[in-house]
């Protein structure tokens, strides 16, 4: 194809992810109110502080998305916003996808992969924290990938951008807080010759930023609470997973395990599980204990910590359990706000639908990924590039890490990475194609 023809090509395939991207949030943004959830009011509450100058911040949230919610302003304001952070991140999918396979139809995949999932398009109108956690890690995976593909792009400067993303994605979900030291590492060593070599500015590049922002809030909680983490909510997480076996909880804090167990019980009861049981106990537990927020959560800490140690097992299978519920491909909507009820019932089995279908290319993620790793064969056939692995060990890491650290929506922790599954899935079925194709042709 002459470079004329292969530059309408390209635009032709990017008007339609554009025309594609902006009708489909036009239609979304006019139709679909903005949604709040159980978590909406403390971001908000957060966001109020940090207007007021940190004096009243009471460090249950990093500051991400609080701070983002004190610049953009009313949620309709921050509706809009996300909807065009949605379009950015479905454009970087397509610069990605194009200049890695070098196929501007498989860009477009990618990009319509994101930008049609109901798991993401959703998202953006919900008040909570996925879609800028997203973009920011989208951000800093198209930074990684400039790097890796183009050498031009191997600069001090480079790393300092991904960093920034990386640590603000961090500040807006903890969960991603090893992502700067992922990235720093991907990058700086680099299989040459079968000769390991060290690049020293994206290491030093996207761990500075890292440093300074997370590290400097980390020291900004202990300063404050008394307790060197990036939120003052680790106690209530971790008794996420001990909550099972909480009787075994030592009679020395007998008055929070009864108070617990009681809350537990009447959890069970109406929900038929004790997840987030936690939750609706802290009141009850500061009231018969006469501790505040923060002393509860480092006595819950220190207590989850004794039951992981004393029951390994107990904990290692909520982890394996957790780990499993992550891959669920969740949609996060109100299916209440659509009208009328007809519309809303299609979409009720069309999200069902699709969820099935990326719940199945989480399977075939976990299944290609673990033979790529141990079939050098299979690595020639898909070509698995860095990049690709870069992709695969955040999404492992993410669904190991989130899974030992909380024990409850497990299936949510995945949103900012699904499309990073999906890219992955999408290649491995590209290539395979092709390697199909070429040993039909030799047969022929």
């Amino acid at each position: 194809m002459h470079n004329k023809d292969l530059k309408q090509n390209i635009k032709l395939w990017f008007l339609i992810v554009l025309v594609t991207a902006i009708l489909l949030r036009v239609v979304l943004f006019l139709t679909y109110p903005a949604v709040s959830y159980s978590d909406t009011a403390s971001y908000r509450r957060s966001a109020n502080a940090i207007l007021g100058g940190l004096k009243e911040y009471d460090g249950t949230r990093t500051p991400g998305y609080p701070a983002f919610m004190a610049m953009v302003g009313p949620d309709r304001a921050l509706y809009g916003v996300q909807l065009l952070l949605g379009l950015g991140i479905t454009l970087g999918w397509f610069v990605i996808g194009w200049k890695a396979s070098g196929k501007p139809w498989f860009g477009t995949a990618a990009a319509l992969a994101h930008t049609l999932n109901p798991g993401q398009f959703f998202f953006e109108a919900n008040l909570l924290t996925e879609t800028l956690c997203t973009f920011l890690l989208a951000a800093a995976l198209f930074g990684a990938f400039l790097w890796l593909h183009d050498p031009r792009y191997q600069t001090f400067w480079m790393g300092l951008t991904i960093g920034l993303a990386s640590a603000l994605a961090t500040l807006t979900r903890p969960l991603f807080i090893f992502m700067p030291v992922w990235l720093g590492v991907c990058l700086a060593f680099s299989l040459e010759d079968r000769k390991l070599r060290f690049n020293w500015r994206p290491l030093v590049g996207i761990l500075l930023p890292a440093i300074l922002l997370v590290g400097g809030w980390m020291r900004w909680i202990q300063t404050n609470y008394h307790v060197f983490s990036v939120t003052t909510m680790g106690g209530y997480h971790l008794v996420q997973h001990t909550g099972y076996y909480f009787e075994d909880v030592p009679d020395e804090y007998a008055v929070l395990r009864d108070v617990y167990l009681d809350y537990r019980q009447a959890r069970l009861a109406e929900r038929g599980t004790q997840g987030n049981t936690i939750w609706d106990a802290i009141p009850a537990m500061q009231e018969a204990t006469g501790m505040n927020f923060y002393e509860l959560s480092r006595v819950l800490q220190e207590i989850s910590v004794k039951l992981i140690l004393s029951h390994p097992w107990q904990y290692v299978s909520r982890v394996l359990r957790g780990w499993w519920l992550f891959w669920r491909a969740p949609v996060y909507w109100d299916q209440s706000a659509l009208h009328p009820i007809s519309i809303a019932e299609g979409f009720h089995y069309m999200i069902l639908g699709l969820r099935g279908l990326i719940f199945g290319m989480n399977v075939i993620f976990i299944l290609t990924s673990l033979a790529a790793l141990f079939s050098k064969k299979l690595r020639q056939i898909w070509d698995v590039v860095p990049f690709l692995w870069l992709l695969a060990g955040s999404i492992w890491a993410t669904s190991v890490l989130s899974s030992m650290l909380d024990h409850g929506d497990n299936p949510r922790f995945l949103v900012p990475l699904q499309s990073a599954v999906i890219f992955w899935v999408l290649w491995i079925g590209m290539k395979s194609w092709f390697s199909w194709q070429a040993v039909r042709g030799r047969e022929e």
